[in-house]
């Protein structure tokens, strides 16, 4: 290949812990299906502070990095760190993929973008509601925004902190106004009773746990149900869903298209979405077992 001398283009993943991570082996076959080569980077670093933080997105520039992503738990924290947000990141208010130019670093949210299009595809352009979703932290708050570009969509939003399910119907009031109607539940139960659809947006299900954020009972086969979780890719929840005839959607296709709007931002090519699922399925596929 005669790309082969060229420099690789240097990604990476912030977060921790982040060994089960299949966003290597997903940007590195998106870089080779499209002709470049990529070296993804895992940074994992365990509960730093704000100012470890600063340090390491000040070297990225130096090292030469075109872009990272972010994960858990740093989504957040990494706002006031950088130099511009997308409307997204701002709207979300975490950011999932910072891309690196001229010593700038630009924050995105493609949690929100990557959602929105899997959900479209799953379930069709504008997915049945009510939605109940479970969850108002770092991928719960991007699902949210997703959500509220369906004008007309109800959607009840439940956290375990009720403060934090307040601050995000807050947040979508004023830019999401005339697009879908938010409301905070109190309990999983009444955001579940008569709803169509059902977003997992909370880690609850996730290897090791082996829980469920909605009691099973309250499934129904008229329903869409998904996961934003993919350690294990069939949570309990998706288990029982698909068991009783419900319409599923694993977290596989959120991880895939997040991970397919973060390398268009690193690289401005757009990645075959085979070459992502390949690789997605590759390194899951130990998970699975």
């Amino acid at each position: 290949m005669a790309h082969g001398h060229a420099r690789p283009i240097l990604l990476g993943l912030i977060g921790s812990p982040i060994a089960h991570s299949a966003s290597p082996a997903m940007h590195e076959a998106a870089a080779e299906a499209v002709g470049l080569r990529a070296h993804y980077q895992l940074i994992d670093v365990p509960g730093t502070d704000a100012a470890r933080l600063r340090g390491l997105l000040a070297a990225l520039t130096p090292i030469g990095f075109s872009g990272v992503n972010v994960t858990y738990p740093y989504k957040e924290t990494v706002l006031p760190l950088l130099d511009e947000l997308s409307p997204g990141a701002r709207a979300v208010g975490a950011v999932n993929t910072i891309v690196v130019r001229d010593g700038r670093l630009f924050g995105h949210n493609t949690d929100m973008t990557g959602f929105a299009r899997a959900l479209k595809q799953a379930f069709g352009s504008t997915p049945e509601g009510p939605v109940a979703l479970i969850g108002a932290g770092g991928v719960g708050k991007a699902v949210a925004v997703a959500l509220a570009g369906f004008p007309g969509l109800e959607v009840r939003l439940v956290d375990a902190d009720p403060a934090k399910a307040e601050a995000v119907a807050a947040a979508l009031e004023g830019p999401c106004a005339g697009n879908a109607r938010l409301r905070v539940c109190r309990r999983v139960e009444e955001a579940v009773e008569g709803a169509k659809g059902i977003v997992n947006g909370t880690p609850v299900g996730m290897l090791p746990d082996r829980g469920t954020p909605v009691p099973l009972d309250r499934l129904r086969p008229g329903m869409w149900v998904t996961d934003a979780v993919y350690s294990p890719l069939w949570t309990p929840l998706l288990t029982e869903a698909a068991r009783i005839g419900a319409r599923t959607m694993t977290g596989r296709e959120l991880a895939i298209h997040q991970a397919l709007d973060a390398f268009a931002l690193f690289t401005g090519r757009e990645a075959p979405a085979c070459a992502m699922e390949r690789a997605f399925d590759r390194a899951v596929a130990p998970l699975a077992a």
